[in-house]
């Protein structure tokens, strides 16, 4: 090989072909600063409020706020750890009945990939899709439309390509493989999809109120580690050497911190200080405002309860409040999550089929033992255990006899055909 061909690297190790083939078409417009596309504005630091003094409003900055993390676990993690069954609508009946032998069965309840339970590959998916607004799962499928796995990819780790309609998307999987797979072959929970493709955060929506949020806890942080009075100190330059610079400079440090100052630092004619932190009136108006809690669980239709907000009182029994919190948030989220998945891990047919994918939220919703034997006795209208059942459920051995269902002696009746009337006796 010549010198030339080593320069321009000609002859040298060949990359690595891609699993997939590249998208042939180009998409119909193009991001620039003109025109950002809305993953641009999310990449460069998310969503910024007309008060250009607010933090930048981003997943990862937001959730470094509690109610926000709160928000966000509690939604994903009772979504993740609710069973989803694969259910089949019957035509003729309309009840949905489990199909118990389908592969998905499997891969969202026990195990989704290669050594990671589902459960944990669904809490990912949830919390990036009500922190960010998207989520992404890579679902390969074999000759037959089943899927082989369900992989969570990170969101910073996947692009989305246009072509006309289809999509496709670019990511780096599991095993460190470079893919681009049509949209058949993923599964993308968007939130506020007005395109019906690109999900956006709530809390990029909603920007302001959320920079707001942020700002007072940022307030609040530095008040707390006692450096409240952030700003800067602007001296005359009148010193003979940088020594004596240095010792003004120290004097005025010391004057700030003295505690019998009490705030009223001794400085010349000429020289000024400015602080750049909120005021303490300002910090009262945040307080006062009670903004971080309540408008941060009204973005995600989070009852107070579940926060731990408990200062206007409870009136309901826990019964009522968890009703309250499946019709009111949990459904909220988890009825496009159903619908996302459908589209992603079922074929066409099957979904034609009547095929669903459903949350079981009688796991949720479990009474108390008292509620469920008295509602089970009024329903069969009296005893509905044997004995040695009981006795089996109570880690006893069973007895000689007790597998005769005991009715009270009010409640026997007599299955004996009665005489009809003329009939001798």
């Amino acid at each position: 090989m010549s010198l030339l061909d080593r320069i321009i690297g000609r002859g040298g190790a060949k990359s690595a072909a891609r699993v997939e083939p590249p998208v042939v078409a180009a998409a119909s417009g193009e991001s620039g600063t003109m025109s950002p596309d809305p993953w641009l504005g999310q990449w460069l630091g998310g969503s910024q409020s007309r008060v250009k003094t607010l933090p930048r409003v981003t997943p990862d900055l937001a959730q470094r706020h509690a109610t926000v993390f709160a928000c966000a676990n509690i939604i994903a993690g009772d979504l993740s750890k609710l069973p989803m069954h694969v259910m089949q609508k019957d035509k003729t009946t309309g009840r949905l009945v489990r199909v118990t032998e389908h592969a998905l069965d499997y891969l969202l309840n026990v195990e989704s990939t290669f050594g990671v339970p589902a459960i944990g590959t669904r809490f990912c998916l949830v919390y990036s899709f009500a922190l960010r607004g998207n989520a992404h799962a890579y679902a390969p499928r074999d000759g037959a439309g089943q899927p082989l796995f369900f992989e969570y990819i990170h969101n910073d780790r996947c692009h989305i390509l246009r072509d006309g309609r289809a999509r496709f998307y670019d990511f780096e999987d599991g095993a460190g493989v470079s893919r681009r797979v049509p949209a058949r072959s993923m599964v993308h929970l968007r939130y506020l999809a007005t395109d019906g493709w690109t999900g956006r955060s709530p809390l990029s929506v909603a920007a302001e109120s959320v920079g707001l949020a942020l700002a007072g806890q940022e307030a609040a942080a530095r008040t707390a580690s006692g450096t409240q009075l952030r700003g800067y100190v602007k001296l005359e330059d009148n010193f003979e050497n940088e020594e004596a610079a240095t010792r003004g400079i120290k004097r005025i440090r010391a004057m700030m911190r003295d505690p019998d100052a009490e705030g009223w630092p001794v400085i010349g004619p000429n020289d000024d200080i400015e602080t750049l932190d909120i005021s303490a009136s300002d910090q009262e108006l945040l307080a006062s405002r009670k903004f971080d809690r309540e408008q941060l669980a009204a973005l995600y239709r989070m009852p107070p309860s579940k926060l731990q907000m408990l200062e206007y009182g409870v009136k309901a029994n826990g019964q009522q409040q968890a009703i309250d919190y499946k019709t009111d948030c949990l459904t909220h989220w988890g009825k496009p999550v159903e619908d996302y998945m459908e589209i992603g891990l079922l074929t066409r047919a099957e979904r034609e089929r009547g095929l669903h994918l459903v949350h079981d939220y009688d796991a949720l919703m479990e009474a108390t033992m008292k509620e469920r034997y008295e509602a089970t006795a009024k329903a069969v209208g009296g005893p509905w255990l044997t004995v040695n059942e009981n006795r089996i459920a109570e880690g006893r051995e069973p007895i000689n006899g007790g597998d005769v269902l005991y009715p009270p002696s009010n409640m026997t009746r007599d299955d004996t055909p009665k005489p009809k009337e003329g009939d001798d006796e």
